[in-house]
């Protein structure tokens, strides 16, 4: 029996409940809790697929704040990072390489290259839609992969993978550093696919049986071959090999590490991810039931209850009392005793509920560092941007931090790409688009301001936005007018 199948086993066991439940509360399927069993059996049918659903916010919140611009070469500045001269290979002149520069020279030398690889690698693999399915899986499971390899032409392609197919065991001397990763999946025919990932093969497995709903222990796996790959297609789409399906069950792995990435989210180091809404599901089970509890109140209270006092009450043969009226719209209510009285029943006030079902929402604004006006319909008008920038601070310093944490992992797998490309011993990190940018009124008051502790005016205008053009043209439309002036 492998060993490392069956550990890779006891980790997609384990952590698929997990995983299965945060994605059940994302897409609104809810545990629905109710006052007694009685309750639950007359109202459990008709709130069934109910759910007040706030978790999409907590995730799509920080989702929406992480885009990558670009990718730089580490320890250059940004503004040292702009477009050189490539040879006609499309590749930096062998002179620049030969030449005895210093480590940021030659950095600086490559960056127009590398960035130039680089986004090009990006936009073929439709690298926006890729990283916000990625951010979007990570943040809500806690776990998203990235499985780098190449493709039928050699060109480095990039496979997003959910957190429920994939596991990474960590190197305990060397935390952080991925010694072996495996990816499970079931074919058209029912049968368990089983990838494992090494620094220098991939090796791959098949289940001998047909399994739906467990996956069978690791005695049960065996070599794939072409002899039990069955229909597999010449290119199969476990994305991990260039070309036609081989015959044998290991493939090489020529790049010298393990070509699966792990987004880990708020992560202890080599440990696995944790869910955004960990701490919004068991406040969004009490947002639920305090909802479901005022539709029971509602329910209830939605026919005013009228009562009737002084009257003789007649029984059955069985000694039940004989209701004197009866309750509607079209009948009245008549008694011919004087002293009978007549009466109604308040309505229940529903203002309790709303006041909970609120203060949840603010709960789950409070845990998860969701700014509260994401939840709660501001009915005063919307507050200042001073105001907004004050209750969004712990937002926007945990966007930061998964900024930080996925930017690590995202210049590693375009240095992997680069790799794969034939672009070895680079190192990138992840440009991010400013999750709290400064308005542009803000912008020009900075500007107003620099110029008065003495930044020229041409500095000025290109900080602003404008062109080389631009800029020329209105400093001489400036020079004129002060001609002109001082001519006068």
């Amino acid at each position: 029996m492998n060993k490392h199948i069956e550990e890779a086993l006891d980790i997609f066991r384990l952590q698929d409940a997990g995983y299965a439940r945060a994605e059940r509360y994302y897409d609104g399927q809810h545990d629905l809790r109710f006052a007694s069993d009685q309750f639950e059996n007359t109202f459990g049918a008709l709130f069934r697929e109910f759910a007040l659903n706030l978790c999409p916010v907590v995730c799509d919140a920080v989702r929406d704040k992480l885009r990558i611009v670009a990718f730089g070469v580490d320890g250059v500045s940004p503004k040292s990072q702009v477009q050189g001269p490539r040879s006609a290979s499309g590749h930096p002149d062998e002179k620049m390489h030969a030449s005895r520069a210093t480590p940021l020279k030659d950095a600086v030398a490559r960056t127009p290259v590398v960035r130039s690889d680089t986004r090009q690698i990006w936009q073929s693999n439709r690298g926006a839609l890729l990283a916000g399915d990625i951010h979007k899986e990570a943040l809500k499971t806690g776990d998203a992969y990235a499985l780098v390899w190449p493709d039928e032409n050699g060109v480095p392609r990039i496979y997003p993978n959910r957190a429920r197919s994939v596991a990474v065991v960590y190197d305990d001397e060397r935390p952080g550093e991925i010694v072996r990763a495996a990816k499970v999946w079931r074919d058209a025919a029912k049968h368990v696919r089983l990838n494992m990932y090494y620094a220098d093969r991939i090796e791959r497995y098949i289940s001998r049986n047909t399994a739906e709903l467990t996956y069978p222990d690791a005695g049960g796996f065996e070599p794939l071959t072409r002899r039990n790959a069955g229909s597999l297609p010449a290119y199969s789409s476990d994305n991990t090999q260039a070309g036609s399906l081989r015959s044998d069950d290991v493939i090489p792995n020529p790049y010298g590490r393990v070509p699966v990435f792990h987004f880990a989210n708020n992560a202890d180091l080599g440990a696995p991810g944790r869910s955004e809404l960990a701490d919004a599901i068991p406040i969004q089970d009490g947002l639920n039931k305090s909802v479901l509890d005022m539709l029971v109140a509602m329910e209830f209270s939605a026919f005013r209850q009228r009562w009737v006092a002084g009257i003789e009450i007649k029984y059955d043969d069985a000694g039940k009392p004989i209701p004197p009226f009866k309750a509607g719209v079209d009948h009245l209510w008549i008694a011919e005793d004087s002293s009978a009285r007549f009466g109604d029943l308040d309505a229940a006030e529903l203002d309790q509920f709303l006041k909970v079902k609120d203060s949840f929402r603010v709960d789950i604004a409070s845990v998860t560092g969701t700014p509260l006006h994401y939840f709660l319909q501001n009915t005063q008008g919307f507050p200042s941007g001073e105001s907004l920038k004050r209750a969004e601070s712990r937002f926007i310093a945990k966007v930061r931090d998964r900024q930080e944490s996925f930017g690590q992992v995202w210049a590693e797998v375009m240095e992997f790409a680069l790799r794969i490309q034939g672009i070895p011993d680079v190192g990138l990190i992840t440009e991010w688009e400013d999750p709290a940018p400064a308005s542009e009124r803000e912008l020009l008051e900075n500007l107003i301001l620099k110029k008065q502790l003495g930044l020229t005016s041409e500095k000025a205008l290109i900080e602003a936005g404008y062109g080389a053009e631009d800029v020329k043209n209105i400093l001489a439309t400036e020079n004129t007018e002060d001609t002109e002036k001082y001519t006068i």
